[in-house]
């Protein structure tokens, strides 16, 4: 029985280079649920903006289109921010270090999903 970390007999020896390659396909998965997240934003937006107020008969348009401009524009950033990413991540890879997420826009996004949540509770609760 081999221990934690160890490989069998018949596997072969364990070539360092295995972890750069799995970390940089990490990476491009990590790009593509960027992207997925993009994505599904500018979904929402567009719901918010021009779908819900139709279906609803809404009187008051404006703050759906707010609301729905907003998460157009976090959609947008995230696909801006996975390509960022990527590259930063995949350079550093190849150079045998790591790199952080951008603090300051992490915080940024979460408090832009903070309020567009509450927003979104308030047309909900408040709707025209």
């Amino acid at each position: 029985m081999s221990e934690p970390g160890e490989r069998g007999p018949h596997e072969g020896p364990l070539d360092p280079r295995d972890y750069s390659r799995r970390t940089l396909l990490a990476n491009e998965r990590t790009y593509l649920a960027w992207w997925r997240t993009g994505l599904t934003t500018l979904t929402v937006a567009l719901a918010a903006a021009r779908v819900v107020p139709e279906i609803s008969d809404s009187t008051v348009q404006w703050p759906y289109t707010v609301v729905g401009v907003v998460f157009a524009l976090l959609g947008v950033i995230c696909i801006g921010y996975g390509e960022r990413r990527r590259s930063s991540v995949a350079r550093a890879v190849r150079r045998g270090e790591f790199v952080d997420a951008d603090p300051r826009l992490m915080l940024g996004l979460t408090v832009v999903g903070v309020l567009l949540g509450l927003a979104l509770l308030v047309l909900i609760v408040l709707a025209p």
